[in-house]
C-alpha cells in the first residue's frame, strides 16, 4: 500500500473528524472570554493554553477548521465546476474559441487570489462567501488549463480516432471517452488545490478578509498572536501546526492519489 497515501488519508480524516466533531462537541466554548485565564500556557484545563481574551485555543482550532474546511471545499467546487468544462470545450472545439477561452483564462489567472479577495472586499466587505468568490475564481484557470492539457492527449488516441469514424458527436465522445481517461488526474489536481485553498482562506484571514469575528478563524488567530508571540507562543505555535500538518496531509494524500491513479504503475 502506498505510505503517502496512508498518512495522507489519515491526517485528512482525523482534521475533517475533528471539524464534524466540533458542531457537537469543544472542550469549551470557542467565543467564550474569560479574561481571569488569559494567556495561560498548555495545561490539563486548557490543552493548548488559552488567548489574550482567555479563550480555549483547542476549542478555538476544531471551531476554525470547519471554516478553513468549508471555504476550501466549496472555492474548490467552484474552480472545478466552471474550469472543466471551459477546458472540455477548449480542447473539443479549438481554433478561436479555444484561443479565446485560453486567453480569458490567462486574463483571470494574472490576478492571484488575495488581489481578488481585496477588490471584492473593497466593494462588499470582508466575509468568508467573498474569501470563497476569491478562492474559487482563482481556481477556475487552473483546472481549465489541466483539464485542456489532458484532453488534447486524449483526442490524438487511436480509439479516439475510432469513436469519430463511427460518427460519434463531439459532446459524447467527451463525456464517454475523454472525461473518465482525465478524472483521476483531475481528482489528484483537486486534491492539490484543496490544500493550497486551506494556505489561501489562512492567508486571507490573517489580513481581516475572512470570516469576521467572532467566528474562529485559524489565519485570524495567527493574526491575534503576533503581538503576543514573546510572552505567549503557544497562540501562535498551535494554530501554525494546525495549518502545516493539514496542508502536509492533503499534499501527501494528493501525492499517494496520483501514484495509486497513474496507469503506468
Amino acid at each position: 500500500m502506498n505510505r503517502s497515501l496512508i498518512i495522507g488519508l489519515t491526517i485528512t480524516l482525523l482534521v475533517a473528524g475533528m471539524a464534524l466533531l466540533s458542531y457537537a462537541w469543544t472542550p469549551y466554548d470557542a467565543t467564550a472570554i474569560d479574561i481571569a485565564a488569559k494567556l495561560q500556557g498548555p495545561s490539563a484545563a486548557h490543552w493548548f493554553g488559552t488567548d489574550h481574551f482567555g479563550r480555549d485555543i483547542l476549542s478555538m482550532i476544531m471551531v476554525g477548521s470547519r471554516n478553513s474546511i468549508a471555504v476550501a471545499l466549496v472555492a474548490v467546487g467552484i474552480g472545478a465546476g466552471i474550469g472543466i468544462p471551459l477546458g472540455l470545450v477548449a480542447a473539443t472545439r479549438g481554433g478561436w474559441l479555444d484561443e479565446m477561452l485560453m486567453r480569458f483564462n490567462d486574463l483571470v489567472f494574472a490576478f492571484p487570489a488575495l488581489i481578488t479577495a481585496i477588490m471584492i472586499t473593497a466593494i462588499f466587505g470582508p466575509g468568508a462567501i467573498n474569501a470563497i468568490i476569491a478562492i474559487g475564481i482563482f481556481n477556475i484557470p487552473v483546472f481549465a488549463r489541466v483539464t485542456r492539457g489532458a484532453a488534447l492527449s486524449i483526442l490524438s488516441r487511436e480509439f479516439i480516432l475510432a469513436a469519430k469514424a463511427i460518427g460519434k458527436s463531439s459532446g459524447g465522445i467527451t463525456i464517454d471517452h475523454v472525461l473518465p481517461n482525465i478524472a483521476s488526474l483531475l481528482i489528484v489536481q483537486a486534491t492539490i488545490q484543496f490544500a493550497l485553498g486551506i494556505l489561501a482562506e489562512a492567508g486571507l484571514s490573517y489580513l481581516g478578509l475572512g470570516a469576521p469575528p467572532p467566528n474562529p478563524s485559524w489565519g485570524r488567530m495567527l493574526f491575534e498572536a503576533q503581538t503576543m508571540i514573546g510572552i505567549a507562543p503557544h497562540m501562535a505555535l498551535f494554530p501554525g501546526l494546525a495549518i502545516v500538518i493539514t496542508v502536509l496531509g492533503l499534499n501527501l494524500l494528493g501525492d499517494g492519489l496520483r501514484d495509486v491513479l497513474d496507469p503506468r504503475n
